[in-house]
């Protein structure tokens, strides 16, 4: 039998596959200034050709137009089924950590699969890398330089790793349910519990996930969710007033990337953390977003607060392959084998692309902390010179965006922006909202972002869509 090939699989003789070759070979083989010149330009050296449509794709996401999707890509740029050359401002859409096709990260992938490493099996038989993941994911969630003995023997430790579970849904269902759990079991159970939640928050997809952020209603009894407005603390002290020892659990996202990338204020978070440890809840800091996007791996440290749980995601394989992780203290291990897993949750590859983008993020620091100050900086800096139309810069680093006044510049400077090969991304479709998002990958260096910035500031300057 003839051996399987890439190029036949598409069931086009090959031509999509050639066009994704060619596409891959330009973004590879120029320099950053070459890609920088021709962002927004049809690259010729791709030939034309068709590919297959999305016809199939159900309704509520069939992604971007046709000739948008993504034909092939290296490090911060991309090049669309159209030719187009894109500067990806998203990193991917907010999980490729270091870009595309990150040429250590291929090669670590590439040699551990030849060592022996498989690609995934069952979380009862974990490979090595799986293992040594979730060693490193306790390191980094507790103080720097604290002995590993010392935190293993302490039950108040972030000392324990749910790793089996692939998507960052299954990993914030898995907290909500040690959480009512430890509500069952520490109180009694008497009374319908409490969860706090932020108002905007995004904490998963499936329905008791949503049923955080007001869907599903109808389908939920005892229990009881009471949405706070982020940095509001005497909202939050009045709810826990009213709700005493009735709540189970405090949620939070660190920058709130799916409310207009609000970052949650220091002072609020550890007043939070000082209400629950009154109230006897656990508090559930969300990093799926925010996670490996720091110098410190982990976004919490830099609150002075220790959640109870840390739900991680996204980032932390740099988009190979979908693999989420809990950590968490270890007196709140209560669930049974089989409560919270994912079939595809035990990647061995995945586990050890993790641990090499880890070891990026930790030898590239202070690189990453200098790069994303700066990038906020100017994100803040075009506020400040467009006032008229921009009201702030939020989120932190590298997860920046730009808060327009009014709905219709937000979505015109991003469909400004999208046309000219700066793909960022737009949040104006609910009530009140009007910003545009950027989650640069680290990678991002000064002569890239010189050129975004300066690319915006154009655009809020020449506004083309008014």
């Amino acid at each position: 039998m003839p051996r399987l090939k890439f190029e036949t699989l598409l069931g086009d003789s090959g031509r999509a596959a050639r066009a994704m070759a060619a596409a891959q070979r330009f973004v590879g083989g120029a320099d950053t200034k070459e890609l920088l010149g021709a962002v927004g330009a049809i690259v010729k050296k791709v030939p034309r050709t068709t590919y297959p449509d999305k016809r199939w794709f159900q309704k509520s996401y069939a992604g971007a137009a046709p000739g948008q999707d993504l034909l092939a890509g290296k490090g911060l740029f991309y090049v669309s089924e159209d030719r187009k050359l894109y500067l990806d401002c998203t990193a991917g859409h907010y999980q490729m950590t270091w870009g595309y096709g990150h040429p250590e990260l291929a090669a670590l992938a590439a040699e551990a699969a030849a060592g022996g490493v498989v690609w995934d099996n069952h979380s009862n038989i974990p490979q090595a890398p799986v293992k040594a993941l979730s060693a490193k994911l306790v390191k980094l969630g507790n103080r720097a330089g604290r002995p590993l003995a010392e935190v293993e023997a302490d039950p108040d430790a972030l000392n324990t790793v749910l790793l089996g579970i692939c998507t960052g849904s299954v990993a914030c269902g898995a907290a909500l349910k040690m959480s009512l759990a430890h509500y069952k079991a520490e109180k009694g159970g008497e009374g319908a519990p409490v969860l706090i939640v932020l108002d905007g928050n995004y904490h998963g997809t499936d329905m008791f996930t949503q049923f955080l952020r007001g869907m599903w209603p109808e389908y939920f009894t005892n229990v009881e969710v009471v949405a706070v407005q982020p940095n509001a603390p005497d909202e939050l002290q009045s709810v826990f007033r009213r709700c005493g020892e009735r709540v189970a659990a405090f949620w939070a996202e660190p920058i709130m990337m799916n409310r207009e990338a609000i970052l949650i204020e220091k002072d609020y978070m550890q007043l939070a953390r000082r209400l629950c440890d009154r109230a006897g809840a656990l508090m559930v800091i969300d990093e799926i977003q925010t996670g490996f996007w720091f110098p410190e791996v982990m976004m919490f440290h830099q609150f002075g607060v220790t959640p109870d749980f840390v739900v991680l995601g996204k980032g932390m394989t740099a988009g190979f392959h979908p693999l989420s992780a809990l950590l968490y203290r270890r007196k709140l291990d209560r669930l049974e084998q089989y409560d919270a897993i994912s079939t595809n949750g035990n990647a061995a590859l995945a586990a050890c692309v993790g641990l090499g983008c880890i070891a990026l993020v930790q030898r590239e620091a202070k690189r990453i902390g200098r790069m994303g100050a700066a990038y906020h900086e100017e994100m803040a800096r075009l506020c400040d010179d467009c006032p008229e139309m921009l009201a702030e810069a939020r989120g932190a680093g590298h997860m920046s965006a730009l808060k327009f006044r009014k709905r219709e510049d937000a979505l015109g400077f991003h469909r400004a922006a999208v046309e000219r090969g700066l793909w960022v991304r737009a949040h104006a479709y609910h009530e009140g909202h009007s910003a545009v998002l950027t989650k640069f990958a680290l990678l991002l260096d000064e002569e890239v972002m010189e050129f975004a910035v300066g690319a915006f500031r154009r655009l809020l300057q020449e506004r083309p869509w008014r």
